[in-house]
């Protein structure tokens, strides 16, 4: 681990930087330039103020995306400021290009005011074609997107919530086939309630997992306890139907799923004996998880998956935000959907045949080349199958 650090810390001294602008147009004579520059530029501007939209069509606006954090919860290091979060969204913007050929722009905003940034990033919302939130703590960042999202007409994604729950989704949609269980007949346990386990309980929801507890640091998340968290008010009320009581310990008892985006070591091999049958586990702490895979393995998993990369069936983002963004901007979506996430994380799923599922084979690599376009390819007709495709 230690040569990994100053590995990544020389590269990062040699690179200067993971991203750069080149131009796309030749400005080599004075014709060119009369072109690309002062007189000619003025007639796509003369255009665009007339029919706004244009600026899709004569601009990179259709395949630019903001890279936007305040620096509150980067990465594991938690709330170290907009510059110092500036390498993660330098190679978030990396990604997006090596994945989907989307260029992408990081913006570090100096501030944690929710309003102060919805106002910023509103303002400048029109050079771009999508907004990829990054690393903003809970519970502002559910404030954020969703105020975003009333005052803006492009897509606003939360990576850290949206992309976890796609991926996990997809993945989880695999384990049970493997496991021979239905996911409407399936129990399933989420350990940590912050911003990335709220959206998978979403979007399991969604697909029609219904019987999901959350637990926090202070147990389950049930209906019958008052919290000054509207966050945590809004969990009760559409998860543990049957308002299961007291700790992870406890709740995960006869449950065929555990999903963990909380904390080191909080899923011990005696709680996965306690699980139902051929028990699936995802512990995706990072660095350290919930527990290991190979431990769980030990204590019975049938499925084990990790955030991690040394490990087999790695739920790593990557797999999904950059083709949900090529097949919302491909169509000039005015949103990212509940639809086009579900598109997705089928879609990635689907990449599997059932012949070729395995106990550590359940998700794709994020370097399989068919990942991105299949999402794309999906995320694209569920925004023109639900009406919200400009082209």
């Amino acid at each position: 681990m230690e040569n990994l650090k100053q590995k990544a810390l020389d590269a990062h001294k040699a690179w200067r930087g993971k991203i750069e602008v080149i131009s796309r147009a030749n400005i080599t004579n004075n014709d060119e330039l009369s072109i690309a520059y002062t007189p000619g530029v003025a007639q796509p501007c003369i255009a665009i103020q007339k029919e706004p939209h244009l600026s899709f069509e004569l601009t990179r606006r259709w395949n630019t995306v903001a890279v936007i954090t305040d620096g509150t919860a980067i990465l594991g290091l938690g709330d170290i400021g907009p510059e110092a979060g500036m390498p993660v969204m330098e190679g978030k913007a990396a990604l997006f290009k090596c994945f989907a050929d989307i260029d992408a722009i990081p913006l570090c905003i100096r501030s944690k005011d929710v309003d102060e940034i919805v106002k910023a990033i509103s303002l400048f919302a029109g050079s771009f074609g999508g907004i990829n939130l990054e690393d903003i703590s809970a519970p502002r960042c559910f404030e954020i997107e969703k105020k975003l999202k009333e005052v803006t007409d492009i897509p606003i994604f939360h990576d850290d919530q949206h992309g976890t729950a796609v991926v996990v989704l997809a993945g989880l949609k695999n384990a049970l086939r493997l496991v021979a269980k239905k996911e409407t007949e399936v129990s399933v346990v989420i350990s940590g309630a912050g911003s990335a386990g709220t959206a998978i309980a979403k979007l399991l929801l969604q697909s029609g997992i219904n019987d999901i507890v959350l637990c926090d640091r202070n147990g389950a998340i049930h209906a019958d306890e008052n919290y000054e968290n509207a966050a945590f008010t809004e969990l009760s009320r559409i998860t543990n139907p049957k308002r299961k009581k007291g700790a992870l310990k406890e709740v995960i008892v006869g449950a065929d799923v555990f999903i963990g985006v909380s904390g080191p070591n909080l899923l011990t091999p005696e709680m996965i004996q306690t699980m139902a049958k051929d028990p699936v586990v995802f512990a995706m702490a990072n660095p350290v998880p919930e527990i290991f895979p190979h431990e769980a393995k030990k204590a019975g998993a049938k499925v084990a998956c990790s955030g991690r990369s040394d490990y087999p069936n790695q739920i790593n983002n990557v797999l999904a935000f950059p083709g949900i963004f090529r097949g919302a901007l491909d169509v000039q979506a005015t949103d990212i959907n509940e639809e086009m996430k579900l598109a997705a994380a089928y879609a990635i799923a689907d990449l599997i045949p059932r012949e070729e599922l395995r106990e550590d084979y359940v998700i794709p690599s994020p370097f399989d080349k068919r990942v991105a376009p299949a999402i794309a390819k999906a995320v694209a007709q569920a925004a023109i199958d639900t009406g919200i495709a400009r082209k």
